[in-house]
């Protein structure tokens, strides 16, 4: 009997109810850098008069298969082996070939090495609009990434180590394999600081350094101790503090010993993360593990420190490009997505929460990309006063600003947006993870506070900077004379620091946005925020034109 008989429904018609409709489509194939009108402008306005390359590769990083890395290195996490399988302690770190395939992407177009290669102009800004895109992809690699580039200045202050280890560095190859750095060509650096008992506070650390003798890298030590977190451990070699008689000191330890043997550098597991999951975290013990001092011995802090600076500039960079492909989506499916008869897109509501979402998007990117022009006038005091300020300001205010901007964009798509196989929910999980790591937000506050402290130039400096746009936002122009009594209040610096660099964040956003961006920008972030009462995203206020701003999302 057919299954059909005694039914209204005719055999052979259209019986199932799964017709998709009004539903979005992926975004894929698209130029990341075609497609960032407020990246050009700005690249545009710092003197990057080509883009050197940089459409191609934001065609490369929208790509489907590149934008499917990110996917595969997520779901499947990185392995921890402890031993091979004939009993040999190998500490080996086995990750999905996606993996690979993003590192070999970003190693072989110089994300590492850019700045330091022959002068070229506006390095820093290229080298962070090319990480802007890639980060867009995924996240997690970008931990090996940003602390190989870093690390270079500090490997300098050994020029034994540096004559060896920086041709390595610089190289733009990827070789992941688990061998000694001797027989590589190119190698990848990372960074052991803290120990569980002193976190962010490194004077508490209790692993200890004794002078073995001189080498070929310089002198080596013996270190026996511990680190609670560190990235990333398939790294060739790592920098890590720990103290001598004379006091604490910064010392690279490689994964191999010189002579061919595995180094005293024990993995006792990867870090159960929830984000950030494609990139391994450990814990590892030193058991006379051997390293080379860099820099002054009882100067450890201020050997490391600059390696430091410039991985929370990376953290601006990443938050921000977390924030960009958050936009994104949202505008995508709303582009694409009706409901009560008309597109989200046209929806007044939805418009103001996108329109919104985009304004922090412009304000994070200005004062990001700002940084990177400073760091490509290293010898200009007077930007490395603002450079000085500039990236703890930053590094708070951007990284703390994403997890709600991710969250609410990820509203936008409704349900679909918490769903695993969209991007949203890993974009949530990662957007978290600058703002903690590298100097949690408080950390940053008291760094700004040590900033104006030592070297009081760095205010006037950045007043200097703002100036620039003096006179033609009165709300602005009010909001700056605001910051400047609070400083000379001199009253409690510490207990409002937190409000304090938000003010110094945002009008420094505004005043960079008033000379770069369309007037429509500047004036929709200044009133939006610093008029205050802005409690969410999508409160902007009347007569802005909303239109304009999401044309600067996706053309």
């Amino acid at each position: 009997m057919s299954l059909y008989e005694n039914s209204e429904i005719e055999e052979g018609s259209d019986a199932e109810t799964h017709q998709v409709f009004n539903q979005s489509d992926s975004l894929a194939n698209y130029n990341m850098y075609d497609t960032d009108a407020p990246l050009q402008g700005l690249l545009k306005y710092f003197g990057l008069s080509n883009n050197a390359g940089l459409s191609e590769y934001g065609a490369r990083c929208g790509s489907e298969e590149v934008i499917s890395w990110g996917f595969d290195a997520n779901e499947n996490k990185p392995q921890f082996e402890t031993h091979d399988r004939f009993g040999h302690r190998v500490d080996l770190v086995k990750f999905h070939p996606a993996y690979h395939q993003l590192m070999d992407m970003a190693l072989s177009n110089g994300l590492h090495s850019g700045p330091w290669q022959a002068k070229v102009d506006n390095a820093n800004v290229r080298r962070a609009t090319l990480s802007y895109m890639q980060s867009q992809i995924e996240a997690g690699h970008g931990c090996p990434l940003t602390m190989t580039f870093a690390s270079v200045p500090t490997i300098k202050l050994n020029p034994k180590l540096a004559k060896i280890w920086l041709p390595k560095i610089l190289n733009n190859s990827y070789e992941p394999d688990n061998i000694p750095y001797f027989e590589k060509s190119a190698v990848t650096i990372g960074m052991g600081m803290t120990e569980k008992q002193g976190g962010s506070d490194v004077r508490a650390n209790t692993t200890t350094a004794q002078l073995i003798g001189d080498s070929e890298c310089g002198l080596k030590y013996d270190i026996n101790g511990h680190k609670w977190f560190l990235s990333a451990p398939m790294c060739d070699a790592f920098l890590m503090l720990a103290k001598t008689t004379v006091g604490l000191s910064c010392f690279l330890v490689p994964r191999w010993r010189e002579n061919g043997d595995k180094n005293g550098l024990y993995v006792q597991r990867l870090k159960n993360k929830m984000g950030n999951v494609s990139n391994a975290s450990s814990e590892v013990e030193l058991r006379h593990a051997h390293g080379w001092l860099v820099g002054e011995e009882g100067r450890g802090v201020s050997a490391i420190i600059e390696m430091v600076s410039l991985t929370r500039f990376d953290c601006m960079v990443g938050s921000t490009a977390g924030q960009r492909q958050a936009v994104v989506q949202a505008v995508n499916h709303a582009r694409q997505r009706s409901a009560f008869g008309e597109r989200l897109i046209d929806q007044p509501l939805m418009k103001n929460v996108l329109a919104d979402l985009q304004l922090e998007v412009e304000g994070s990117l200005a004062l990001t990309m700002r940084m990177a022009k400073a760091l490509d006038s290293a010898d200009d005091p007077a930007e490395q006063l603002l450079m000085r300020l500039g990236t703890a300001v930053g590094k708070f205010w951007i990284c703390k600003r994403t997890p709600g901007h991710a969250y609410e964009a990820m509203e936008c798509l409704g349900g679909n947006g918490v769903i695993e196989n969209c991007i949203m929910p890993r974009l949530y999980r990662e957007a978290p993870i600058n703002a903690i790591w590298e100097g949690s937000g408080n950390i940053q506050a008291l760094d700004v506070l040590r900033a104006l402290q030592k070297t009081p130039a760095v205010l006037e400096r950045w007043f200097t900077e703002m100036a620039k746009s003096a006179g033609q936002y009165s709300l602005l122009d009010q909001a700056i004379e605001n910051i400047k009594s609070i400083f000379v209040a001199d009253d409690a610096l510490e207990f409002r620091a937190r409000h304090i660099i938000e003010q110094l964040a945002l009008t420094m956003q505004a005043s960079l946005l008033v000379s770069i961006a369309p007037a429509v920008v500047a004036e929709a972030f200044i009133r939006s925020r610093l008029a205050g009462g802005q409690a969410v995203y999508g409160c902007l206020p009347q007569g802005l034109d909303v239109d304009a701003i999401l044309s600067r999302v996706l053309p």
